[in-house]
């Protein structure tokens, strides 16, 4: 029979640990905040609105976009898109540091007047490629600040709801947090209800250290974001 001595039981312990933390720790990584919580903490706001107000399929950005201190693309360099069932996939390490990189023309970005918004609002660009309905909604979003954030919110837009409830049901967003050096802080599934869902992340220790983040999603009938919510002042601790 092997008997563990204490030097062994302790070894055993800390791989016992090894296996545990990295998933513990990542999800300490961010909470769950209300969004009107941070409406009144971070101070800058991402819109669409000096856009001219345009029906869908609305204006079409081939490039990087700027708003704000920040850039939006598709992705970050070193990473590469796919498709995965009319939806953009993206996999791979970003480089550092971070930079967004635009999708193929006619797949990255664009803007349009939303009625369930009442205002324009952010289109990622699908497979499918503009003015395709069928790409509306359906791409990825690659969203680089200028400064740290230590929490971020924006408001997505799903389906709408359906009077006679036939309808698909909703799908989901997917949220990957990176550091400028793009290591991953965590990544974030919301599931999304008809209508207008409200997210709001925030880092558990405080550190200013989000500087990217990566949208997708599954929703059948994709998404619109609006009302991104960061700081640009030095936070306070």
């Amino acid at each position: 029979m092997t008997v563990l001595r204490p030097s062994a039981w302790g070894a055993l312990f800390l791989c016992g640990l090894t296996g545990i933390l990295p998933g513990a720790l990542h999800a300490q990584a961010i909470e769950p905040v209300p969004y009107a919580d941070l409406q009144s903490t971070l101070q800058a706001r991402i819109t669409f609105d000096t856009l001219p107000r345009q029906p869908e399929p609305g204006f079409k950005f081939d490039a990087a976009m700027r708003l704000g201190r920040a850039w939006m693309g598709q992705h970050f360099d070193g990473q590469s898109r796919h498709n995965r069932g009319g939806f953009d996939h993206v996999t791979g390490t970003p480089d550092a540091p971070l930079r967004v990189q635009p999708g193929a023309r006619g797949q990255n970005l664009s803007v349009a007047y939303h009625q369930g918004f009442e205002s324009n609002a952010l289109f990622p660009l699908g497979p499918a490629g503009f003015p395709s309905l069928s790409a509306r909604g359906e791409g990825a979003v690659a969203l680089l600040f200028d400064q740290g954030q230590h929490a971020l919110a924006l408001k997505v837009h799903s389906d709408y709801v359906s009077p006679l409830g036939r309808a698909p049901e909703p799908g989901q967003v997917f949220l990957t947090l990176y550091t400028r050096q793009g290591m991953v802080i965590a990544r974030h599934t919301r599931p999304l209800r008809p209508g207008i869902t409200q997210i709001g992340l925030r880092r558990a220790n405080g550190l200013p250290d989000i500087a990217g983040v990566l949208i997708t999603n599954d929703d059948p009938g994709g998404i619109a974001i609006d009302d991104i919510l960061y700081q640009t002042a030095p936070a306070a601790f």
